[in-house]
Parts: structure tokens; sequence; C-alpha cells
């Protein structure tokens, strides 16, 4: 059985202080060819479609596009604050390798 992404209670709170969820947008995590690595992640706020997964907490959603979704299986979605900045960050266990920046992977 596939378990599907899981999102901490971090990456939430940070959509709910952006206020995406006021806006009626969610944090779609997506899945694309291309990148360093042979896929790239591309995140970033959109309005849900009828395909999407749907992750939800704290009034906020985050979606996963059907084709995306099997890539992201058992995938943590974080949000991360470091030094080089403020980002969400997927933690990948399908990933078999991972470049420097951290938004490429392979399988």
């Amino acid at each position: 059985m596939n378990l599907p992404p899981k999102v901490t209670d971090r990456a939430f709170e940070r959509l709910s202080e952006i206020g995406a969820g006021d806006q009626g947008q969610a944090l779609r995590v997506a899945v694309e060819g291309g990148g360093c690595s042979g896929f790239q992640y591309e995140i970033k706020l959109d309005n849900p479609a009828g395909d999407d997964l749907v992750l939800e907490g704290q009034g906020q959603k985050v979606v996963i596009d059907a084709v995306s979704l099997p890539f992201l299986t058992g995938a943590v979605i974080d949000f991360s604050e470091e030094l080089i900045g403020a980002r969400f960050v997927i933690e990948n266990p399908n990933a078999s390798s991972s470049c420097g920046c951290g938004t490429s992977f392979s399988m």
C-alpha cells in the first residue's frame, strides 16, 4: 500500500502565516521531468484542481496532482528556516539521489 505524503505542522503554520487559505489557495507540490538529477519539484501557491490529492491541516491545504503522487509516496513536506533562507522542503524516501539545490532528484 502506498502511503500518502505527510505535511508537517510547521509547513501548515507557514501557509497560515502567508494567508494562503484565506485567499482560497493551496500549496501545490508537483514533480516534473528536468532538473539536474532527472526530476525536479515545483512548489507554488495554486488553486486546487479536480484530480488533486488534498492534504489539510490548520485550515490550510497542500495539493498534489495525480501524476506527481506516485513520486511522492511516503514523502514529508516541511518548512525549513535556515541561514540560506526559508523554504518548503521535501524529504522523499523514493529519491535515490538528489543534488545540492534540493529541488531535483532521481529515482
